[in-house]
């Protein structure tokens, strides 16, 4: 397992992988045992995983309470990120959920006592709940950051124009900066290319990116049997619904095929070579709910793609940018006075 910092604005070194913890417990109905979550979390961290990525409304509250109790014995080891807005009730209270200042202050007071721990290392806010302002869910963030309860604040499933705008809000008014950014992310959803992914290069942010598998569309195992495809959890639901994401898995099974690898470790490998040549830190999320699964994402750390394979991936897979990008691409050569070809461009994309 290889670390880095997660992103240019903070010093936080992170594990390559981080490994959520949505299927820890059964408070949804379905998910890993708490003997197995031990498990799990026990093969992550002798692989050197450091970086979990947990949240107050997952099993309705139990994934903390177990992510809490296994690193209790070496706690500022491990890295510890939870979100909130969704609550952890499995019904929702209009006073308990969103991003209010109100919201946020017990939603991290309970995540604490339920983690057992006196410190969040990175808090995310969950999803933009359309009526907290900005400006109030910065300050919110400032003041836990002061009072030390937590490091480092994010934001997860917000649009770019949102986190853009935040991140400049924050800078403004000296508050605690936004560091990153989480979405989906995979062969199969690829839109984030469009805006969120240019922004965290360009702004210097962390990217923690989840389902890499598409939902377990990119395992292959659909295409075998239906089972599991609307029950499994932590994950939306992809299916092959247009010919792109068919010849997107036809692609995958072909290059699993002649590499002697799985398709489920062709898909996560292509993420992580995507990370590798971005300038900005991209963390895939790994949300496994047994030790095989967990043992096969591990087994990827050894899987290399060509160039070739990934190039193919890359381009079956691909998104149309839209405007304005087409547009400016098309007109990029004049805007730079007709030596386009010979302009060295800067490392981090200008903002």
């Amino acid at each position: 397992m290889r670390y880095t910092t997660f992103g240019r604005r903070t010093g936080l070194r992170v594990s390559e992988y981080a490994l959520g913890t949505a299927n820890f417990g059964t408070g949804w109905g379905a998910g890993a045992e708490p003997d197995e979550a031990r498990r799990i979390f026990d093969r992550f961290a002798e692989a050197g995983g450091t970086f979990l990525d947990t949240a107050d409304t997952y099993q309705f509250g139990e994934s903390e309470k177990l992510t809490g109790r296994f690193i209790s014995a070496d706690r500022d080891h491990f890295v510890l990120a939870t979100k909130f807005a969704l609550g952890a009730a499995p019904q929702p209270s209009v006073s308990r959920t969103g991003n209010s200042r109100k919201n946020m202050v017990t939603s991290v007071e309970a995540s604490l006592k339920r983690l057992g721990t006196d410190y969040i290392d990175l808090l995310w806010v969950h999803f933009p709940d359309e009526l907290a302002p900005m400006e109030e869910v910065l300050r919110g963030l400032d003041d836990l950051v002061s009072s030390g309860k937590i490091h480092h604040a994010a934001l997860s499933n917000f649009p770019a124009w949102r986190v853009s705008r935040a991140v400049i809000l924050a800078e403004l008014k000296n508050w605690a900066p936004i560091v990153g950014i989480q979405h989906e992310y995979s062969l199969v959803e690829r839109t984030a290319d469009r805006e969120l992914l240019p922004m965290a290069e360009s702004l210097g942010l962390g990217a923690a990116l989840w389902s890499p598998l598409g939902g377990g569309l990119l395992t292959g195992k659909y295409r075998r049997s239906t089972e599991g495809r609307l029950s499994d959890l932590g994950a939306v639901i992809h299916t092959e619904s247009t010919g792109q994401k068919t010849a997107v898995v036809d692609t995958v099974l072909d290059i699993a095929q002649a590499s002697g690898v799985t398709p489920a470790q062709v898909a996560v490998a292509w993420v992580r070579e995507r990370a590798a040549r971005s300038v900005a830190t991209l963390v895939p999320i790994i949300g496994p709910r047994s030790l095989s699964q967990l043992d096969s994402y591990l087994g990827v750390l050894d899987v290399q793609l060509t160039d070739e394979q990934y190039t193919r991936l890359s381009e079956v897979s691909s998104v149309p940018l839209g405007a304005p990008h087409e547009g400016i691409a098309a007109s990029l050569d004049r805007l730079q006075g007709g030596a386009a070809d010979r302009i060295t461009a800067p490392v981090v994309p200008t903002a």
